[in-house]
């Protein structure tokens, strides 16, 4: 008995017929028809009745149908888990990242994922998280760590929340502190902040913030992304409100009072789409990271 045999047998029981089964296989009739023979000539019994072309199966035939089909589907996932452990090690992953996540928390993340999959390539792509959800609906991206969790508004996307930072208050390290000790937000008030570009998630975060304490922010500047904010921060130009991985020693760092600002960063992906192993390989890499990591001060792991 071979396996070609029985893709023929059940091409032949599911078709009724041995030339359409024949056009379904891509193999010529009489080359059908004589391995069927010899399937017959091995099981030792006649798999079809062949009364004026009408095709039925025997008794013998419906009792290895679905034996055979069994044998065609357990054979086609053999093949697929291969083809998977093949694709770890040439697969290729699009990530999108905010730039806090990019000049935070995402190098060491990624650099743990290369040492276990060093054959995988990653695309890493930097944007605010409204323009990674348009890239990752429209197929551009296979994965985005966004901040914004208006992604349940689109169908085509799906999200797990990740962990939650805190937001925090900089200023040059060498000036003094704002404040003494924890900053509310409504010291906030009459201060100069270097603040984000339109769109960016942290320019909204403290816009809202300041409004829910009754006042609009003053701008020193604003339009920039992270390195350009941080570098400006650095230079005196004013304060900034950003998560608390991005800081390093570089600057003096003030906690916001209780309760605080945060943020949820979540992994986001397409609902609607098979992921291939390696994006569904750097999905299990994100969330055992974060399990097992020795985080940053000013994160909590979530779990969903």
């Amino acid at each position: 008995m071979q396996f070609q045999q029985l893709a023929y047998f059940v091409a032949v029981a599911e078709t009724r017929h041995f030339t359409q089964a024949a056009e379904r296989m891509r193999v010529a009739q009489p080359s059908l028809s004589q391995q069927i023979r010899a399937l017959e000539r091995d099981v030792g019994a006649v798999l079809f009745h062949r009364i004026r072309g009408n095709i039925t199966l025997t008794e013998a035939g419906e009792t290895l149908l679905p034996i055979a089909r069994r044998i065609l589907a357990e054979t086609e996932a053999a093949y697929r888990a291969i083809r998977e452990l093949d694709e770890l090690g040439r697969g290729r992953v699009r990530l999108g990242a905010t730039p806090s996540l990019c000049t935070g928390l995402l190098p060491a993340m990624l650099a743990a994922f290369r040492r276990d999959y060093p054959g995988i390539e990653l695309v890493l792509h930097e944007s605010g998280s409204r323009d990674l959800q348009t890239e990752l609906s429209e197929g551009a991206l296979d994965l985005a760590m966004i901040v914004d969790s208006r992604v349940h508004d689109d169908p085509r996307l799906e999200s797990r929340p990740l962990f939650v930072e805190d937001l925090v208050v900089i200023s040059p390290k060498d000036a003094p502190a704002p404040v003494r000790g924890r900053m509310p937000v409504r010291a906030l008030r009459d201060r100069q902040l270097v603040m984000f570009r339109q769109g960016y998630d942290l320019r909204e975060a403290t816009v809202n913030a300041c409004h829910a304490e009754g006042f609009d922010p003053l701008f020193a500047i604003e339009g920039g992304e992270m390195d350009a904010v941080l570098e400006l921060v650095k230079a005196g130009l004013g304060l900034a409100v950003v998560p608390s991985t991005v800081v390093g020693d570089r600057f003096r760092r003030t906690p916001f009072a209780g309760p605080g600002l945060s943020r949820v960063v979540r992994l986001a992906y397409r609902r609607d789409v098979e992921q291939p192993r390696a994006v569904r390989a750097l999905q299990a890499a994100v969330v055992r990271y974060l399990g097992g990591a020795q985080l940053p001060p000013g994160i909590r792991a979530l779990r969903s």
